[in-house]
């Protein structure tokens, strides 16, 4: 009986290697593929998946992606170009809110239909929202900012117009976290700056530049790099939930608009305004913070069908796509030199996307083989307080 148990345990033992040899094969001959659509991380979550659904889906989440995302800014000029109303905090205000709304809606319908919609419960606490607010501050400095640009600047240059932020990253790293980066990834952001520089250039010698859209793009750029790092600070508040970040994020944002409406002089604006009880507009507001909310959870959905460097390459292309438009929406004639200030732009990100990929799989690499580095790593995450 005990050599019969031996006897099938060899035999398993050898299904399961020769299972590992043909598994082996297979990647040799389809995994580099497979790798470039979907990322060596997801690989292994979705074995045993047909290629071709995989890729279905993909195709669909990506597409879904540059919908939402390229309407997002495209409904975002419209609402904010409007010359019956100069109210662009209004505007912003009104899409936290209806983020709010969305996600005290997905809430009940979690408990509703569990099956369905399955989000976190969150209970207010005047504790957890105090400390998220410098988060949040920081937060509607970037959106307002972002919407303050692509209103001066419109579609076609928001692109380069916002530009910098892959530049704040490093310095802000440098600065705040007395990180170091790498000679090529300092290459890629001098690309960028490059590329942002002649776009500015090549605005002005048009006619069409707007310092003050220039501002704003700036301001948001530092924003979104500053926003990455406060996020991780707050994130054990919520004990780690995107879901209960961005429920408190947009509530404390909604209560620091007011002031902001007030001080701006907004209100006037919008008592001056004729068009309060037509539907129409009020429809496109909502519309407008209804893809304000979606584009956080494509973004996700898209990060987990494929990797973050996939998605970043997506934006990328995204950016692209969308600079085009405009340009073609709008009839516009641009030089040589403006499509190389994007192609620039775009480059060097991308270029930098790559580089620091290559970096983190170099280090994961390393940290398995150095049990001891691997424990002052992870205390000096816990240490951070960043």
């Amino acid at each position: 009986m005990w050599h019969l148990t031996l006897n099938r345990r060899e035999r398993l033992t050898h299904d399961r290697n020769g299972l590992s040899e043909k598994s082996r094969t297979q990647l040799k001959r389809s995994g580099i593929l497979k790798m470039a659509i979907t990322g060596a991380e997801t690989m292994a979550e979705d074995h045993g998946e047909p290629f071709v659904l995989r890729a279905t889906k993909i195709a669909a989440v990506v597409a879904l992606y540059w919908f939402i995302s390229i309407t997002m800014v495209f409904l975002n000029s419209y609402l904010l170009d409007n010359k019956d109303l100069n109210a662009p905090l209004f505007v912003t205000f009104y899409q936290c809110l209806v983020s709010v709304g969305l996600c005290g809606l997905m809430q009940l319908l979690s408990m509703i239909k569990p099956d369905f919609v399955n989000v976190p419960a969150v209970n207010f606490q005047l504790k957890t929202s105090r400390e998220v607010l410098p988060l949040s501050i920081v937060f509607i400095g970037m959106i307002t900012f972002n919407n303050l640009c692509l209103k001066y600047v419109g579609v076609a240059f928001y692109t380069i117009g916002r530009s910098l932020s892959t530049v704040f990253n490093v310095l802000l790293s440098f600065i705040i976290l007395k990180q170091t980066t790498s000679l090529q990834a300092l290459v890629c952001c001098g690309i960028l700056l490059g590329g942002f520089w002649l776009g500015v250039d090549q605005e002005g010698l048009a006619g069409s530049l707007s310092w003050s859209g220039v501002f704003f793009g700036v301001l948001a750029s530092a924003c979104v790099s500053l926003n990455a790092i406060y996020t991780k600070k707050v994130m054990p508040a919520v004990d780690g939930s995107i879901w209960k970040l961005s429920y408190y994020n947009n509530i404390n944002a909604c209560l620091l608009f007011i002031p902001l409406i007030l001080v701006f002089g907004e209100l006037g604006q919008l008592s001056r305004f004729n068009r309060l009880t037509d539907l129409k507009f009020w429809g496109m507001m909502t519309v407008g913070g209804v893809f304000g909310f979606a584009i956080g959870y494509v973004t996700g959905l898209q990060i987990k069908f494929t990797s973050p460097l996939t998605h970043n390459v997506s934006g990328t292309a995204k950016a692209c796509a969308q600079t085009v438009i405009a340009v073609v929406y709008n009839s516009s004639s641009k030089s040589f030199l403006w499509w190389t200030s994007n192609m620039m732009v775009l480059g060097g990100s991308s270029a930098y996307t790559w580089v620091k990929s290559r970096e983190m799989q170099k280090t994961t690499r390393k940290v398995p083989q150095e049990p001891d580095k691997e424990k002052l790593l992870q205390g000096e995450k816990g240490d951070a307080g960043v």
